[in-house]
């Protein structure tokens, strides 16, 4: 049995991804860090449209508490393995550069790249040496691209991280694995919330902010066997904004 693990996924875009991966008949692994109560309503929201979840809860920034859930997960399902696996797990602690305390660049990098980078690395073996079509969907931002004010942290962890894409999707493409990054905009959302929402819908075309599900939606098509011949990409869902 393939599954997917969604790091991030008990609220806003992670759970609007697990849900639209459980609606097309794969079993999802819900990561989350703390909130248990968001956790399980993600779950209870998959099983009650009859799809196959369970919870995995760890920190992705925490290198042993990683490798101690997925080695205890495939102790536990030892005729399965993760094919479909979304880097979804993320936070900001918005700030100016010269006013921004050591705790909130590192605990952004962490979380959005180092996170990013052991748990692919804990997946990686088993999905290149199956051969069968392994994709791995990483979450960036617009941030990553343009580099937003307020968000130097933000911006340096997701733009490594669309680097980091590209360069892995050249190691793992001949082994039927690919790599793709998604550039969300602003995206309605519990990371969104505080922001200025009517300033800033001006800013975007569509004149609106997205929705999760659209976010979701292209992730689904990314982890499909239609997008087997697009690896190294980071995909912009933003609504026409651009730098």
């Amino acid at each position: 049995m393939k599954y997917a693990l969604v790091t991030g996924a008990s609220r806003g875009i992670g759970r609007a991804v697990a849900v639209k991966l459980a609606s097309q008949g794969i079993p999802v692994i819900i990561n989350y860090q703390s909130n248990d109560h968001a956790a399980q309503e993600t779950l209870a929201e998959i099983l009650a449209a009859g799809g196959r979840a369970e919870v995995m809860r760890f920190d992705v920034a925490n290198e042993k508490a990683v490798v101690a859930a997925l080695d205890s997960w495939e102790d536990a399902h030892p005729d399965d393995y993760i094919a479909y696996l979304v880097n979804n797990a993320g936070i900001r602690r918005d700030n100016l550069m010269f006013m921004m305390p050591d705790n909130d660049w590192h605990d952004v990098i962490d979380t959005s790249l180092n996170g990013f980078f052991y748990v692919t690395r804990r997946l990686l073996p088993k999905m290149m040496q199956r051969r069968h079509g392994g994709r791995i969907v990483n979450m960036a931002s617009l941030s990553g691209l343009k580099g937003l004010p307020g968000q130097t942290n933000y911006s340096a962890a997701k733009g490594a991280l669309i680097g980091a894409t590209k360069a892995l999707a050249q190691e793992t493409a001949s082994r039927g694995v690919t790599v793709n990054a998604v550039a969300p905009g602003f995206i309605e959302s519990d990371m969104t919330r505080n922001l200025p929402i009517d300033e800033l819908r001006k800013q975007v075309p569509a004149g609106r902010f997205g929705r999760p599900e659209e976010v979701a939606a292209l992730v689904a098509f990314l982890c499909s066997d239609d997008a087997a011949y697009i690896t190294g990409q980071a995909i912009s869902i933003n609504g026409g904004l651009y730098s």
